[in-house]
């Protein structure tokens, strides 16, 4: 195959922009599981730039109604559990290495969380210890259901910016490239 094991460049907006609809679909569904958030984001495009990219993915977020947020979500493993997709494995890298003890109580308190809200602790992990993750969780089970549900999708907004930040910065995979 020509050009195997070559570095491949980033994809860019320009990329981003040239991909079809399909495949900017599947790629922003891989940034946030909400078909509704990835289909009000690709009819904004295409992008004049990151900036637009983002604003607009931002405003479908806030625009989305609970039960949509609530399908977002369901992309997103519990902190601490076992990932099942790059980005999340990406973003909680930090967990894997914790301790037995920190590994048990987020699990913990995740259960907590979810019989509190009805729904997955969400935060913006990367970069984060699995301590400083723990230390969150437990200062917002404090929080009534109406605070959490604002700090929830600020947190999902700040993911999605993040992963798709890094969508354009990298490379694509070989299922974007197609």
């Amino acid at each position: 195959m020509p050009g195997a094991g070559l570095p491949r460049e980033r994809l860019g907006l320009d990329g981003f922009n040239r991909m079809s609809d399909r495949q900017r679909m599947n790629v922003l569904f891989g940034v946030c599981s909400s078909t509704i958030w990835a289909r009000r984001v690709l009819a904004g495009g295409p992008f004049r730039d990151v900036d637009a990219l983002l604003d607009r993915a931002d405003r479908v977020l806030a625009e989305l109604p609970d039960a949509e947020i609530d399908a977002a979500l369901d992309g997103h493993p519990r902190i601490g559990a076992k990932v099942d997709n790059a980005s999340s494995a990406r973003e909680q890298a930090a967990v894997v290495t914790a301790a037995d003890s920190v590994k048990a109580e987020l699990a913990a308190k995740n259960t907590e969380y979810d019989a509190k809200f009805g729904y997955v602790y969400l935060v913006c992990a990367s970069g984060r210890s699995a301590e400083e993750l723990l230390a969150i969780l437990t200062e917002r089970l404090d929080n009534d259901p109406e605070t959490e549900r604002r700090v929830m999708r600020s947190e999902l907004a700040k993911i999605n910016r993040l992963r798709l930040e890094r969508l354009l910065s990298e490379p694509p995979t070989e299922s974007e490239a197609r």
